[in-house]
């Protein structure tokens, strides 16, 4: 683990979460719920960024059989997962202010539970008991297609009518700069700590598959 850039993603999500309580504009009819979207969207994204890890990692462990890219995957989709579970707390506790209720049955959000939900399989088929190599293989499977569920959260607000959409859709490069740097600034700061977390539980995952010679 390199300690400068541990301490460097420490510093950044530091400063991002002070510029975000203090410094960020309140919007009219929002205020202290709009700046939940500096946390939801960047989470979101990291969350993202992970399961396309772990699609790309099950690609090429069904190539290779090494379990090398079986525990980047698994450790992707850790990390994913806990995101995608922040994603799911954030959203309601920006909406119960905004919409009057925690959660409605709209695409964008069904979409992205029905991810996290494909993911706590993803996990229970991975602890049933299954010798190494096969958990690995269906592992390997269930990434890829369950990625095939990100596109559809993306572009959902263009498959359904808009009536049944509540999601709010932000056009961020029209954003005013104290609106957008602030933005960026925490995108940049999660995808730092999403590869941080990403790096600490592959070490993590490594020792243990040497421990039982996996390796």
């Amino acid at each position: 683990m390199n300690l400068t850039f541990f301490i460097l993603t420490i510093l950044i999500m530091v400063a991002n979460l002070f510029w975000i309580i203090f410094f960020t504009p309140m919007v009219p009819d929002q205020e202290w719920a709009q700046k939940i979207f500096y946390l939801h969207v960047p989470i979101a994204w990291s969350g993202f960024l992970a399961y396309f890890i772990v699609m790309i990692s099950g690609f090429l462990y069904l190539f290779s059989k090494d379990l090398k890219y079986d525990r980047i995957g698994h450790a992707s989709a850790e990390i994913g997962t806990i995101f995608t579970s922040l994603v799911l707390i954030t959203g309601p506790i920006w909406a119960t202010p905004i919409w009057g209720k925690p959660w409605v049955w709209e695409p964008r959000l069904v979409t992205t539970l029905i991810l996290f939900l494909i993911y706590i399989g993803y996990f229970i088929l991975r602890n049933i008991g299954l010798y190494r190599q096969r958990a690995a293989l269906v592992s390997a499977v269930i990434g890829i297609i369950a990625f095939l569920d990100i596109p559809i959260i993306f572009a959902s607000v263009n498959f359904w009518a808009a009536e049944i959409q509540s999601h709010p859709q932000l056009g961020m490069n029209k954003q005013p700069s104290g609106i957008l740097t602030p933005f960026l600034f925490s995108l940049v700061s999660f995808t730092s700590l999403m590869i941080l977390m990403l790096m600490l539980k592959i070490e993590v995952l490594k020792k243990k598959d040497i421990e039982n010679r996996y390796v």
